[in-house]
């Protein structure tokens, strides 16, 4: 059962899901952060049972405040109540979660020293904060990210949900919303905006450049990207990947939202938009759209290749540098499809979110439906709780899992398959580290 839409900011509540049977021993914390693009999702939807069951490991689930109640970045909204500057409520009710885990991590059997946080899509995007947020320090030795969004470009169609972007650039944001709900002036706009309804409030969540952290200054000085580049971050072992096929979850999305199926003229165009004439004459070479099953799959694929697996590739190197890291790509090309979105005209492969089915009972996704797909989330767990233990994925009878270094493969999770990527060349970065230059 999916949780109803709330306009409420009393929504600061986690789980807790222990293993059916607790020694004396403490157990490792897993803090999974919930995605759905800053704008939607609970803790609630993600089923840890089967994980802390076959892990050990007790996994925490808090909600954060989202869309414009978590993220309005605007100067009347500076200091006040607020522990820093506005833009980042939303990382800093995950920091108080964190917190809270230090606090009460014995009362549950967790061990506060063995913290692990977690996260896909927007909460990818949070982990990714906290290793670069100076105040999320110790409050965690191990980080997951699925799917996240830190760096790399802004992609299109849609707002940058989940990207951190410059706090001047998010204030003008916040100046332009609060204009436009009729508080125009800054020094009153706090008190202005919070006589306004929830309801007409949160209708503003996406709009423009939508919902998502704040760089400079308070909780995040410094970009992921750059906190990553230069070794400036919270190093603690990692493990970072994305799905084979990204995008294709979000062209169906689009598709389904419109009505309209992508046509090969649209495709030309989109590319031309995201690329400008030179570069989209190369991009469209490089992929025309005879070569997919629909048009759709061929812009999913120059998406999922420019503005995901590329850069994820970049960061990992990065990272690599500093921290250990574990790197893979999910690639189960059948993984069964949300039970609340029509299938598109294209196989949906191994979309954006598709792995979460694997590593909880998702209350969005149908679950794995073959013997083999049962068997890979069973090491897909195994492969995260050990990692939670001790900071390294491999275990008993678990294939092979080496710590990624530049130039070398990432780890393949796919049914019956788990072995070596070559993300470079499966996702021709070659080729795109050439577009733009």
């Amino acid at each position: 059962m999916i949780d109803e839409a709330s306009i409420h900011e009393d929504c600061l509540y986690l789980n807790v899901t222990t293993p059916r049977h607790v020694g004396a021993r403490k157990l490792p914390v897993m803090v999974w952060i919930h995605g759905n693009g800053f704008i939607n999702g609970a803790g609630s939807l993600y089923d840890a049972q089967r994980l802390a069951d076959t892990g050990n490991v007790i996994v925490v689930s808090p909600n954060y405040r989202l869309g414009i109640f978590g993220f309005l970045a605007h100067p009347s909204l500076d200091h006040g109540a607020a522990r820093h500057l506005s833009g980042n409520f939303g990382l800093e009710d995950q920091q108080a979660a964190l917190r809270w885990v230090q606090r009460n991590a014995a009362a549950f059997g967790g061990d506060r020293a063995n913290v692990t946080i977690f996260g896909e899509s927007a909460g990818g995007t949070s982990v990714c904060s906290h290793l670069a947020a100076p105040g999320s320090a110790g409050l965690f030795q191990k980080a997951i990210l699925q799917s996240g969004e830190c760096t790399g470009e802004k992609w299109s169609p849609g707002p940058p949900t989940w990207f951190p972007l410059p706090r001047a650039e998010r204030e003008r944001h916040g100046l332009d919303v609060a204009s436009e709900l009729d508080c125009p002036d800054v020094r009153t706009a706090a008190s202005c905006l919070r006589k306004i309804e929830p309801e007409v409030l949160t209708k503003w969540s996406d709009v423009g450049l939508g919902s998502g952290p704040t760089v400079g200054g308070g909780v995040l000085p410094l970009s992921p990207q750059k906190a990553f580049a230069t070794g400036r971050f919270n190093r603690v072992p990692i493990i970072q990947g994305t799905t084979r096929d990204e995008h294709r979850l979000f062209t169906a999305a689009i598709e389904a939202a419109t009505g309209k199926q992508t046509t090969d003229a649209s495709y030309r165009d989109e590319v031309h938009t995201l690329f400008g004439p030179t570069d989209a004459a190369r991009v469209l070479a490089r992929y025309p759209s005879d070569h997919f099953h629909s048009a759709g799959e061929a812009l999913s694929t120059v998406v999922t290749d420019w503005a995901w697996a590329c850069p994820v590739l970049d960061r990992n190197r990065a990272l690599s540098a500093h921290a250990p890291v574990y790197a893979y790509e999910f690639s189960d090309e059948n993984a069964p499809w949300f039970t609340t979105l029509a299938k598109p005209n294209f196989p949906t492969g191994a979309f954006h979110g598709g792995e979460l089915q694997y590593i909880f009972d998702d209350a969005q996704l149908p679950g794995p439906a073959t013997s083999a797909q049962r068997k890979l989330s069973n090491q897909m767990m195994r492969y995260w709780s050990q990692f939670a233990h001790t900071g390294n994925p491999n275990g008993h009878n678990s294939p092979k899992w080496s710590p990624f270094k530049a130039g070398e493969h990432v780890q393949s999770l796919a049914p019956g398959a788990i072995g070596s990527a070559d993300l470079a060349q499966e996702h021709q970065c070659a080729f795109w580290a050439s577009i733009g230059n």
